[in-house]
């Protein structure tokens, strides 16, 4: 009889490991839930907040590639970030300096013409018709008096204009460049409300109470939630 009740003994605890491994083997080959899938969708799905759906957006911009469009087409760089407002204010600025260069390389050339005619005067005693003729009119006294110098200082002036206007649009156009850059480069930090200090008073206990006031920093780090399903 003992030994019948010590075989039924051994056999249940047999059974109940195995009816418990059973059991956990279950658990972790079962469907998710509804309500692990309905927090997936919550994350990923429709009902992203839109701070999480603008950092997934901003995942989509390639530094190297708002570089290269830059570089190859002014503007291109903020077309492709979607920063079209800033499209005009380039070309103004590299229009304008364009137009400087140009203003500045035809008054240079004019200047120099009428200091070519001026010694021709000189040195000749007289001049063609045709010679006096292409001499801008504002520019006559100088050849007419024989004022050298004053041409000299004017064509001078202008060349240094025309120099400053090929910096200026250089300078604006690797601005281009660079904006476009650090701009898809920002795309990828969080520049929302949550990163921000805050000032906080202080109070220090003791024979002499010290306040004062303290800057709270609060930096958030990107943080990614997923979840595992087999």
């Amino acid at each position: 009889m003992r030994q019948v009740f010590f075989i039924f003994f051994i056999a249940g605890i047999f059974l109940t490991q195995q009816v418990h491994a059973q059991h956990s083997d279950s658990l972790l080959i079962q469907q998710p839930s509804d309500s692990i899938l309905q927090k997936r969708d919550s994350v990923y799905g429709n009902n992203l907040s839109k701070a999480a759906r603008d950092s997934i957006e901003k995942k989509k911009f390639n530094p190297r590639k708002a570089t290269l469009y830059s570089a190859i087409l002014p503007g291109a760089g903020q077309v492709y970030n979607k920063k079209y407002w800033k499209v005009p204010i380039i070309y103004v600025a590299l229009g304008l300096s364009g137009y400087a260069y140009f203003y500045n390389k035809s008054w240079y050339q004019k200047c120099q013409y009428a200091l070519n005619v001026t010694y021709n005067i000189q040195t000749n005693g007289s001049v063609s018709i045709d010679s006096l003729k292409k001499v801008d009119p504002s520019l006559m006294p100088f050849v007419t008096t024989g004022d050298t110098n004053g041409l000299i200082t004017n064509r001078d002036a202008f060349r240094k204009y025309e120099d400053y206007a090929v910096l200026y649009f250089l300078l604006f156009y690797g601005l281009n460049i660079l904006d476009a850059t650090v701009d898809a480069h920002l795309r990828d930090f969080n520049v929302t409300s949550d990163l921000s200090f805050k000032i906080k008073p202080m109070f220090i206990p003791g024979p002499t109470v010290i306040a004062g006031v303290t800057l709270a920093f609060n930096i958030h780090k990107p943080r990614f939630l997923g979840l595992a399903l087999n």
